[in-house]
């Protein structure tokens, strides 16, 4: 095998590690959690495609993008984020959340002799992304790849949307990612989606719910 059939295989590898590292499939209950979208729509705030578009578009440019992203990149290049990452946590779900999915991927990476790690779930993500070394840059696009996959799922869900709804928004918002993540490496963290918060802490007393945030 030549050198560069090696480099390849290994590329390849990489890339199929990632994937699994971001699959929707990945057991760690992602699906469980609407991250106050279910309120949202609970609340009027969204009742449609347009207002769900809406809605991730904006938690994703003033959460996801602005405040998980850049503490993530923080994580991918070996600083410990973590218990700043759980201080932004703003309500009791969202924290329950990060540390239940950062459980789970733990276990799962302890089962598969990945190794041991501990803490939210971009932590034990970063941890296990330069285990597999794998492309900070990389990684964090996939992040926030599997981040607006599962609010857009959740939306199909809560709404609810027909699939190729669904399918309108991936494509609109997903073609955003590459852009937020290049701004995240630079960016000093920061929430700007108050609204989030404020929607977050009514689910939790919200009477019927499908999703546990």
């Amino acid at each position: 095998m030549t050198a560069k059939a090696i480099t390849t295989a290994t590329t390849m590898t990489k890339l199929a590690r990632l994937l699994q590292l971001a699959s929707p499939t990945l057991p760690v209950g992602a699906y469980s959690y609407s991250q106050g979208l279910e309120a949202a729509v609970e609340a009027g705030v969204v009742h449609d495609a347009a207002s769900a578009e809406r809605w991730i578009g904006d938690v994703l440019e003033l959460s996801a993008g602005s405040m998980e992203a850049p503490l993530l990149w923080k994580m991918l290049n070996g600083e410990d984020c973590n218990e700043l990452f759980l201080a932004s946590r703003e309500t009791a779900e969202l924290r329950a959340e990060t540390l239940q999915m950062g459980g789970s991927l733990a276990l799962l990476l302890k089962d598969l002799n990945v190794g041991e790690a501990t803490g939210s779930y971009p932590a034990v993500y970063a941890f296990a992304a330069r285990r597999w070394d794998i492309a900070p840059g990389d990684a964090l696009v996939a992040y926030l790849w599997s981040w607006l996959e599962n609010q857009v799922m959740a939306a199909v869900k809560a709404v609810p949307l027909g699939q190729t709804d669904g399918q309108r928004i991936l494509l609109f918002l997903g073609s955003r990612i590459e852009s937020l993540a290049d701004e995240a490496k630079g960016m000093h963290p920061r929430n700007l989606a108050p609204g989030l918060a404020f929607l977050s802490s009514r689910h939790e007393t919200q009477y019927s719910r499908l999703f546990r945030s």
